[in-house]
């Protein structure tokens, strides 16, 4: 038997209203059969796998079918006693109070509309893990009929297709996005936490942080190996770090070669020092790609819950500080947020702005070392060095600013208008002196705008491309050895000297030397100024000066500062010296003097320079 119906108009029999919903859930155009019979009607409508009640204008119900109470998780026979609508909604397990409202709002729009409506009302239940849609529409009897479908598998797999949208694609790890809205949820809930009643933070919540991490010398694999096996570096460097934290802490890529993780642990679990450590041991260790064993570092900040920020930009912004101050103290390391990063960051932001109208404004010169043979005893070069004259700083070293010009792309403007003026000033000293240029990795990434600015400036200068020396590091060849060769290549059609600058403090490798005819290799600083290990240095640079003989290279020493060092480095093979105890850097107008100063007799040992000041 059907339920009890109550108030039902006299004019609508059972079988009219029954028809009336069959109607409404038959297909459009298909007619239900006339002579359908309640109780079949009955059983299809209890099977249908959602749970449906039909009521009047006073809300009064008049038919619910088996599947209701399922539904609405109703126990007992509560359903099927119920007189009105508001008894079934607040006897459902799964509606709250705000759930019920929702749906009897719903039902008044419902009544109250003229004609049929479509009302569609996706309610959050009690159970935060449920999700329940409610369908009200009116019935060609004017009665209303209610559809209440669980669609919590629904919602899932759509949150499912979300996430996984907002996952990263290459590492399958969380993204950008959601790795914000975990963060958000975490800094609110220790915000919910509030203090205890002295007002100290609940000592019951776990430290949370937020670690972000840079791989250092990734931008060297993609350049050498190809992007397929930096894709493929990445995508180990992930799991590695998911083997570093708990399941429940969240790792996330947020673009290029940067992953984020964030993290809570208790006293117990060990200290946010420790993993950080362990991070950057881990994540530096070799890895095998595709038959490459390849060899990374990695940087760490990291930014206290709270403590460093209450909010995710303020938390973000300083784990980016901390990570930013690990890669400026050598990289491979780990650093905590502390304020004084936040000054230092805006010194830095400071000279960023400084240095853009620096080059506005011509504040750069040239300073000149010069490059003494020892077999002829003279001058046979300078090398160029750029200086910046700031209005309210004085003279600033290089190493103070060229990092920072390599970091916002005004290395190649500025290296370029180094060329310029270093030929154009060579063009006023003797014939046989030469002049060196120190260019960028940077420049080479654009290897045809190089080579003309080269080809331009010495046609324009009317200097002969063989005055003008070239210095390169290893890491050159290391971006884009193919484009870089062929750069060299043609600089030599133009008689431009090539130099290997600062040989022996990179990877040294002797196919670097096979694959370009350099005309010099300048033997790094450290071999020559170094009070330990002596006799190993003397026979580096004697290797090295052997093996450029062998290549058909000259050798150049850098930082020679003592006769000693002088005497040692001459007895070791070494054609030509550059350093301190000869001269200092000077300025263009010095150059002259120096020059001019440097006569020695034929038979005389070489003797050092010293301009006054």
């Amino acid at each position: 038997m059907l339920p009890q119906r109550h108030h039902l108009p006299a004019e609508t029999s059972a079988a009219a209203h029954m028809e009336a919903i069959a109607a409404t859930l038959s297909p459009p155009g298909i007619a239900p059969p006339a002579d359908m019979a309640v109780p079949h009607l009955e059983a299809i409508l209890g099977g249908i796998g959602f749970g449906l009640l039909s009521f009047d204008h006073r809300l009064d119900i008049m038919f619910r079918n088996a599947c209701l109470a399922d539904v609405l998780d109703v126990r007992g026979d509560v359903v099927s006693r119920a007189a009105t609508l508001i008894q079934v909604l607040e006897a459902s397990a799964l509606l709250d109070t705000s759930g019920v409202q929702i749906v009897l709002e719903a039902c008044l729009a419902a009544v109250a509309s003229v004609g049929t409506q479509h009302v569609v009302v996706t309610v959050p239940s009690a159970d935060a893990a449920r999700m329940m849609t409610v369908q009200v529409r009116r019935l060609a009897d004017a009665t209303w009929m209610a559809a209440f479908e669980d669609t919590t598998a629904r919602h899932r797999a759509e949150a499912t297709a979300i996430e996984t949208a907002r996952s990263d694609a290459l590492t399958g790890l969380p993204g950008r996005e959601r790795f914000e809205r975990c963060v958000m949820e975490m800094l609110a809930r220790r915000s919910a936490a509030g203090a205890d009643p002295i007002g100290e933070p609940d000592r019951q919540l776990p430290d949370a942080a937020v670690m972000m991490i840079d791989l250092d010398r990734f931008k060297a694999v993609n350049d050498t190996l190809g992007h397929p096996i930096g894709d493929a570096l990445l995508r180990l460097v992930g799991k590695r770090l998911r083997t570093l934290v708990r399941r429940d802490d969240l790792v996330a890529r947020l673009g290029g070669d940067e992953f984020a993780v964030l993290v809570q642990m208790t006293p117990v679990d060990g200290g946010m020092v420790q993993l950080g450590r362990r991070m950057v041991d881990v994540l530096s260790r070799p890895y095998l790609v595709s038959g490459h064993l390849v060899n990374i570092g990695a940087s760490v900040g990291v930014a206290m819950a709270q403590r460093d920020g209450d909010k995710y930009d303020e938390l973000m912004r300083a784990a980016d500080l901390a990570l930013y101050d690990a890669k400026n103290t050598g990289r491979g390391s780990c650093r905590f947020f502390d304020p004084a990063m936040g000054e230092r960051a805006m010194s830095r932001r400071l000279l960023e702005i400084d240095l853009r109208k620096a080059v506005a404004l011509r504040q750069f010169e040239l300073h000149y070392q010069p490059q003494v043979n020892l077999d002829t005893r003279t001058i046979e070069g300078f090398e160029a060095l750029l200086r910046w004259r700031h209005p309210e700083r004085g003279l600033i070293p290089p190493g103070d600013f060229i990092p920072l010009a390599e970091e916002i792309g005004m290395i190649v403007p500025l290296g370029e208008w180094v060329i310029r003026e270093a030929c154009e000033e060579a063009t006023r000293w003797p014939a046989s002196i030469m002049v060196a240029v120190n260019v960028s990795p940077q420049q080479f990434e654009d290897a045809d705008r190089l080579v003309d600015v080269v080809r331009e400036t010495l046609e324009a200068a009317g200097l002969p491309g063989s005055r003008l020396e070239i210095e390169i590091t290893e890491g050159v060849l290391l971006r884009n050895e193919p484009a870089v060769l062929t750069a060299l290549h043609r600089l030599r059609d133009m008689r431009v000297q090539v130099a290997m600058d600062d040989f022996g403090t990179g990877y040294s490798s002797l196919s670097q030397l096979n694959s370009f005819p350099f005309d010099k290799i300048k033997i790094d600083r450290s071999f020559v100024s170094g009070s330990i290990n002596v006799d190993g240095q003397n026979a580096i640079v004697r290797a090295i000066t052997a093996l450029g003989a062998s290549l058909g290279m000259a050798t150049i020493a850098e930082g020679v500062e003592t006769p000693e060092q002088l005497a040692r480095i001459r007895s070791q093979g070494c054609s030509s010296v550059q350093g301190y105890l000869f001269s200092r850097p000077v300025p263009v107008g010095e150059v002259g003097e120096l020059i001019a100063q440097f006569i020695p007799a034929a038979a005389a040992p070489i003797q050092p320079i010293i301009l006054e000041g």
